[in-house]
């Protein structure tokens, strides 16, 4: 009886740690969010890319890519204002959990138990500002391919969001949820610097 009372109180103690730590990474993370347009750019130009993608009139299609490029910039723009802000947050509070189990921000600390969400969001923008360059004299199938790589740029983004608020597992099934897409392949679709300079943050997590 002793031993069940104890493992209740336990499991008490560290759900309620669990939720207050995910409450203050939600609000912190909102705060810097409030100030931007990255969610509502990122599904504009979701749905524009697939628009564009199933448009057969060449010159219509031309005209959705060029009006897409305006969107692009801005998401650039902001997610670089984002990372800016992010990097004054104290480095405890920055944090990303990479275990399955709560830790306080003290243990967040120890070597291999956590990564940090602004060397991450610094990665992001680097990531998508690479992207969204356009190629000299860019044809169509130049176009789609950067369209491609940009989504999923703009995927792990998100991945990194959810991540933060809450769990590794939980930003993954989001995103096959809402996108159809499994984690590993959007790392896979994203350009190699991303790659490369992602998974060495997370120590090839």
């Amino acid at each position: 009886m002793e031993t069940l009372l104890a493992s209740l109180l336990l499991a008490f103690a560290a759900y309620h740690l669990k939720s207050r730590s995910e409450r203050r990474r939600i609000r912190l993370l909102g705060e810097h969010l409030a100030d931007h347009q990255i969610e509502k750019l990122m599904q504009t130009l979701t749905e524009g890319y697939a628009r564009a993608l199933g448009e057969t009139d060449t010159a219509r299609r031309s005209s959705i890519w060029q009006l897409l490029g305006g969107t692009e910039d801005k998401l650039c723009a902001q997610t670089r204002q984002l990372a800016e802000g992010f990097a004054k947050v104290n480095e405890a509070q920055a944090r990303m959990n990479r275990l399955p189990w709560p830790l306080s921000e003290a243990a967040s600390m120890i070597s291999g138990s956590s990564f940090d969400l602004r060397a991450a969001l610094k990665i992001h923008a680097a990531g998508l500002a690479r992207a969204a360059q356009p190629a000299p004299a860019e044809e169509d199938g130049l176009r789609k391919a950067r369209a491609f790589t940009l989504s999923a740029e703009m995927l792990l983004l998100q991945h990194s969001c959810h991540w933060f608020c809450k769990s590794k597992s939980v930003a993954s099934a989001r995103v096959l949820v809402r996108h159809q897409t499994p984690y590993a392949q959007v790392l896979a679709s994203v350009s190699p610097e991303t790659r490369r300079a992602y998974l060495d943050l997370l120590g090839g997590l």
